[in-house]
């Protein structure tokens, strides 16, 4: 196996109140918990994204992590709907730019953060709406 071969598994996120974390991650976002283990500063829960891919774990067991340090960058074909939906979801959302990589890059974004302050881009992928 070459790293050619390889793509990211599983990335674990350190949370400071799993209920929130967890219902904003299943409810909000729409992403599947597939495992729910342990209590209190031992709790691990793990989402699936609905397009597939890497997981995420959610985790109170921190160790070297900090919560609300991360940035994360997600894809999407259709951001004008994506910001639509979350921000119906309750999910508060910044309002979509056209400038991810520098002023006339054109890539349509936008942000929002989880409970803890986590960070996460949403980018409009190369093959969406308008893009080819």
């Amino acid at each position: 196996m070459t790293m050619a071969d390889e793509k990211i598994l599983m990335v674990t996120m350190s949370v400071t109140d799993m209920a929130k974390a967890k219902a904003f991650y299943a409810e909000q976002l729409g992403w599947s918990v597939t495992q729910d283990y342990g209590e209190g500063d031992r709790h691990w829960v793990t989402l699936s994204l609905p397009g597939g891919g890497a997981t995420l774990t959610l985790s109170t067991m921190h160790g070297k992590l900090k919560p609300g340090t991360m940035t994360l960058y997600l894809s999407t074909s259709n951001i004008e709907a994506t910001y639509n939906e979350l921000k119906a979801k309750g999910a508060e959302v910044h309002e979509v730019k056209d400038d991810l990589y520098g002023p006339g890059s054109g890539v349509k974004w936008f942000n929002f953060s989880d409970p803890d302050g986590n960070r996460w881009l949403m980018v409009q992928s190369e093959k969406g709406p308008g893009n080819g």
